[in-house]
């Protein structure tokens, strides 16, 4: 309801509507009075406005009631028949247009589960026939364009076909087995469906295909330029590089050493590159940088954590913070992509830079040098008791064992040279009394051999009592063992053999012209004895006197 202003004509435009009115019922007109229904004047209009005091009495609202057009001006002339139009001539070239998608299954790809197709359904109001076209997309490998060519489609199994009244925002059609969920429609479709009397559901968003949107390259972003400028930085420190002396101390870690460095600082583009070290013989390849020239982040973005930084370049977006020349500086550590370097020194010109530039003058070179460890003592194992033990030490030199050097010279001098000696046992059973031993020493090889000559009906099986090898004297230890050599071997000498003692009782003659051409090696016991025992035999002893 509208109230008209003091002092305006009510006349269209003129009149303002109360905003705050709430209450717009219409007056009661009827009442009872002592049981009798009465008609009463309303005073009030719709919504309580008072009504203007100069209306129309009961009496002249009757007459005017019977007072009918037709009587005054007579029955009103018919208005001629429209003349009759065919539907397809009212309705040539008027198409609905919808806009629709469907959701279609990829069962064979491990990168998609499911694809939106999304597709213009049209609906031809002249002869009610349906066409379904899906939009040409460039370069997605699926056969697109006209999915349902025109025709009228089936509702129902029982013979219904598809309607415009059938038609509406935010349902969902099947046709031919596959249902396609209608999101929006063109301007002529919602005028002329809201013509028709048609409530339109609100409109949808348009589902996405996940895969094809995951495949967008992401939009070019076009940053401002700030009122830094890069050109003047430029042409003000070409060519000036600050460079620093710096080590990686990774001996924390397994197979880890500590490796040196040098870090240039390009003050041209603020721009860092790590070169490596290289020495000679160093064993490592001759790759001349660690890491190639370019801008390194120091603070990162908290989203920053998930950048694929293996694959794409750091942007500013996804940095904070970038390292300047102010944090370089000797003395203290510096974490680059992981790994802490500490600066021990700098160049000359680093030097003049860092005075003139940020008043810092005192810029000692720190002594990074370590000293060697003290080598250490390398130990054999314990002796396991097999072979000799310097066979058994080569296991310990090297990986695949090699045969411990021989004497050559000593091998070719004494070869075939053999010393023979006569040598009984020393037992308690009375049995082992009368058993001798020929003990065989080798020049050659410093090795021992023993036979045991075969006495008949003796009971015992003579032979080979011991092959040849090398006797460790009694009371030697394990780690340095000391062997039987020519000089301890002399009439009446005791000789340990693993555990049974021998008593020399004879020797050879080839023995004896040994130990004349080499008396200094035997000590004068041996002498002694050699002589006694050649006295016994009647020999002449004076070339061995000479020796006592």
């Amino acid at each position: 309801m509208s109230n008209p202003m003091h002092g305006l004509p009510f006349l269209p435009g003129t009149s303002f509507t109360n905003s705050t009115k709430t209450a717009f019922h219409r007056s009661q007109t009827l009442g009872y009075r002592n049981g009798y229904a009465i008609a009463r004047r309303p005073t009030v209009g719709i919504g309580g406005d008072r009504l203007p005091v100069n209306q129309l009495s009961q009496a002249e609202l009757d007459e005017l009631a019977n007072m009918a057009p037709i009587l005054t001006y007579g029955p009103p002339r018919q208005a001629p028949p429209a003349d009759f139009i065919p539907a397809h001539v009212a309705f040539d070239k008027k198409v609905l247009k919808f806009d629709a998608y469907f959701q279609e299954d990829v069962p064979m790809s491990t990168e998609e589960h499911y694809r939106i197709r999304q597709v213009n359904i049209y609906y031809y109001l002249e002869d009610d026939s349906m066409s379904v076209i899906e939009p040409v997309v460039e370069n997605s490998g699926i056969p697109q364009g006209k999915l349902i060519k025109r025709q009228r489609l089936a509702k129902n199994d029982q013979g219904d076909h598809y309607h415009w009244k059938d038609l509406n925002r935010g349902i969902n059609i099947t046709i031919y087995g596959k249902t396609f969920r209608i999101v929006e429609c063109d301007r002529f479709t919602q005028e002329f469906l809201e013509s028709q009397g048609i409530e339109l559901n609100p409109p949808e968003k348009m589902a996405l295909d996940p895969y094809t949107e995951l495949r967008k390259q992401p939009l070019r972003k076009y940053v401002t330029p700030s009122d830094f400028d890069q050109l003047k930085q430029f042409l003000t420190f070409d060519k000036q590089v600050l460079r620093f002396y710096a080590i990686w101390d990774d001996t924390d870690s397994m197979f880890g050493e500590c490796r040196n460095y040098i870090i240039h600082y390009y003050l041209m583009d603020d721009t860092v590159d790590i070169r490596e070290v290289h020495e000679r013989n160093d064993g490592r390849d001759p790759f001349p940088l660690l890491m190639n020239r370019q801008r390194m982040p120091k603070v990162l973005v908290e989203n920053a954590k998930d950048f694929p930084q293996c694959v794409l370049e750091i942007s500013d977006q996804e940095v904070l913070e970038w390292y300047t020349a102010k944090d370089f500086i000797v003395g203290k550590p510096l974490t680059i992509l992981g790994r802490t370097f500490f600066i021990y020194d700098c160049d000359p010109f680093t030097r003049r830079y860092y005075k003139e530039k940020f008043g810092i003058s005192d810029l000692p070179r720190v002594d990074v040098s370590k000293k060697e460890p003290p080598p250490i003592k390398q130990e054999l194992p314990p002796y396991n008791g097999y072979g000799l033990v310097e066979d058994s030490a080569q296991n310990c030199f090297a990986l695949v064992p090699k045969a411990p050097k021989k004497d050559v010279m000593k091998m070719l001098m004494n070869d075939n040279k053999v010393l023979r000696y006569l040598a009984a046992l020393e037992s308690p059973i009375p049995e082992d009394k009368d058993r001798r031993f020929v003990f065989s020493y080798f020049l050659a090889t410093d090795m021992i051999s023993i036979f045991e000559p075969p006495v008949r009906n003796s009971g015992i099986i003579g032979g080979k009592y011991l092959g040849k090898t090398k006797v460790v004297k009694p009371h030697s230890s394990v780690e340095n063992p000391i062997y039987y050599g020519p000089s301890d071997f002399f009439i009446g000498a005791v000789i340990e053999v693993f555990g049974h003692r021998f008593v020399i009782l004879d020797t050879d003659d080839y023995v004896l012209k040994y130990m004349e051409s080499n008396a200094s090696q035997y000590s004068p016991e041996a002498l002694l004895s050699i002589q006694k025992h050649i006295q016994k035999r009647g020999a002449p002893t004076a070339e061995l006197e000479k020796y006592v």
